[in-house]
């Protein structure tokens, strides 16, 4: 609980205190004048910064809030009292009482939406460890340049994106991704910022700027979160700026008209009966309700998902991510882990390792994912000493001579080329065909692995109402196929291009069928602006993918998306029954005011007993 809501909180203790204590036997003595000097007492302490707000805007033109609401009917109701000389002024300061037991129930409740987004907030690193002369000095995260080594001691936040180069630990990605288990890293392990590191110092090599890591770009992204609102958001302003006026003017009608109306035939005015209502009216007719609620359920929501690695960039894509009936992957490295591996050798004469030792050392100078595939399943040292006439043929593969045995290693085109008959594969993969001094040695094939959770997470958006599964790729048809399968995808198209991806994309487009595409790639952000909802893996995935998307996967979990689009749905689940439970009670409760049947008693429910129903509503969203 905040200062200013302690404050609030006492101040409502010692009204509530006063009040209670004014209503016993002893006090009954006092009558008229000090009578009214006491209530009035009691009615600043609960009240007085409502007024002062309601004169505020006033001043400023902003005159039809809630502020000024409650001012005048609270105001209205002292002076009826006095009117009457009935002396109840009790129903006046129950009003304001109540009305800031509802405010500082909504101030608790954003708060408590708030504590995901403000532990996000902590993961901001305050400084970076750089080694100078044997001793640590630390320094602003901003001023670190690209390819320093810093040095992260044990309880410390990893300022900066980079390479362990040094050391082994565990670390808690939780703020980042929602993992609750802690990894392991060790040289040559990736590192993000933000993690915490747990257990044993490590030093990092940095591979981007401190404004470009990740910690920057999800602090920009959740700061500004805020700034995109929704439909539903958009309409309860624009809703509220036209009501409340109407309400204002149909108060004040409400007051004079019928009265005058009397008059004119000859019938008793009852100015204080109308008044009343007309004051009961104008408390019922407050939509604090829904001006509160409804922010605060797509705040909620936002802080819910960002509690679990899903980070929504603004209130108008959770909405619209409610809405999605087709959702479009790209292959590698969001259904597949993009990490090459060996998984076969074929026809080959030699024994598996002889071969891949042969291929590693020809590969030994690129860097190619296929050769950095075969070099990792050889998994021993590579002495270039013994590799001496490297040529790389472009679209082809390469040749080298290796202890002075000649080795070609590349696709079909490759043995074509060189008049070599080979064997080919009926396996789905990559294949790469080795030829040892002229003579076919067989082939490896090289498959991308597919993540653990892809199936399940194909399953879950099934279970989540989604429609249709898509997969494109620029990988061959084979591949393409055989992954879609496994997945259990309903359409698949392969071997295209990034312009292709967009063609595929505007063609999958259908006016009342809300589209997302899922993906990680620099050649992904066009098709993530085009889609209707852009969705980026975050931990691997490129700058230009994480800009361009609408949503980001901290942890690069397909499952998640299911996740996403399960809480945007319970989310404007809970919008939407807000709006239908306050407007529903209010407009039945201003019949009642305007009819005569409804007190200031029934205005305080219909006002702040719905605000607070409809809070405790709206942080249903923070539960995923």
């Amino acid at each position: 609980m905040t200062k200013k809501q302690k404050k609030m909180l006492t101040r409502i203790i010692a009204a509530t205190i006063a009040l209670i204590t004014l209503k016993l036997p002893f006090c009954k003595v006092l009558q008229g004048i000090p009578q009214l000097i006491l209530y009035v007492a009691v009615y600043i302490i609960i009240g007085g910064d409502i007024l002062k707000k309601a004169f505020k805007g006033i001043l400023n033109r902003q005159v039809f809030d809630e502020n000024f609401l409650m001012a005048i009917a609270t105001v209205g109701a002292f002076a009826l009292a006095i009117y009457t000389k009935n002396g109840d002024y009790v129903e006046a300061i129950a009003v304001m009482l109540f009305y800031q037991i509802g405010e500082l129930f909504q101030g608790i409740a954003v708060g408590k939406s708030r504590k995901n987004i403000s532990a996000l907030m902590d993961i901001s690193p305050d400084y970076a460890n750089i080694e100078k002369d044997g001793a640590l000095e630390q320094v602003s995260p901003d001023e670190v340049p690209v390819g320093s080594i810093i040095v992260i001691q044990p309880g410390e936040k990893i300022p900066i994106d980079g390479t362990v180069t040094e050391g082994n630990s565990t670390i808690d990605a939780k703020a980042l991704t929602g993992e609750s288990v802690p990894q392991n890293v060790s040289s040559g392990d990736e590192v993000i910022s933000g993690c915490i590191n747990i257990s044993g110092l490590i030093k990092i090599k940095t591979t981007k700027a401190f404004g470009e890591s990740t910690v920057s770009k999800i602090l920009e992204l959740v700061e500004n979160s805020t700034s995109r609102k929704s439909k539903s958001e958009n309409f309860i302003s624009k809703f509220a700026k036209v009501y409340t006026p109407i309400v204002c003017y149909g108060a004040l009608a409400l007051a004079i008209i019928p009265p005058l109306a009397r008059m004119l035939f000859n019938i008793e005015p009852m100015w204080s009966s109308w008044i009343y209502r007309s004051l009961t009216f104008l408390v019922i007719s407050c939509p604090c309700a829904l001006v509160i609620s409804i922010p605060l359920s797509f705040f909620a929501g936002i802080g819910g998902a960002s509690h679990e690695g899903i980070l929504v960039k603004g209130s108008n894509y959770l909405e619209t991510l409610s809405k999605v009936k087709t959702v479009v992957f790209d292959k590698t490295g969001t259904l597949t882990e993009g990490v090459f591996e060996v998984v076969s050798i074929h026809h080959s004469p030699m024994e598996d390792k002889k071969l891949l030792e042969y291929v590693a050392l020809a590969e030994c100078a690129s860097n190619h994912p296929i050769s950095k595939s075969i070099k990792y399943a050889y998994n021993s040292k590579i002495d270039i000493s013994r590799v001496s006439d490297i040529q790389e043929l472009s679209g082809k593969g390469i040749t080298a001579t290796v202890d002075g045995i000649k080795i070609a290693a590349g696709n079909e085109k490759l043995m074509q080329m060189m008049n070599i008959p080979y064997c080919k594969c009926h396996s789905v993969g990559t294949i790469v065909h080795v030829a040892v001094n002229g003579e076919y040695a067989g082939h490896i094939v090289i498959s991308d692995r597919i993540k653990s959770n892809s199936k399940a997470a194909i399953k879950a958006l099934r279970k989540a109402g989604i429609e249709k599964t898509v997969m494109l790729t620029g990988d061959t048809k084979a591949v393409a196929d055989s992954v879609a399968k496994e997945l259990g995808i309903d359409i698949t198209f392969s071997e295209l291009l990034p312009a292709d991806k967009v063609n595929e994309v505007e063609k999958l487009l259908q006016p009342n069928k809300t589209l997302a595409f899922v993906g990680d790639g620099v050649n992904d952000a066009p098709v993530l602006s085009r889609a209707d909802i852009g969705i980026a893996m975050g931990a691997k995935g490129s700058d230009a993918a994480i800009e361009a998307a609408d949503i980001v996967l901290m942890d690069d979990d397909p499952a998640k998306i299911s996740k996403a689009i399960n809480i945007s749905k319970k989310c404007l689940g809970i919008v939407y029954q807000n709006i239908v439970f306050a407007i529903g009670i209010k407009v039945i409760c201003l019949v009642l005011g305007a009819l005569g049947i409804a007190n200031l008693w029934l205005a305080i429910f219909a006002d702040v007993g719905v605000m607070i129903l409809a809070i405790l509503n709206a942080i249903r969203a923070l539960k995923v």
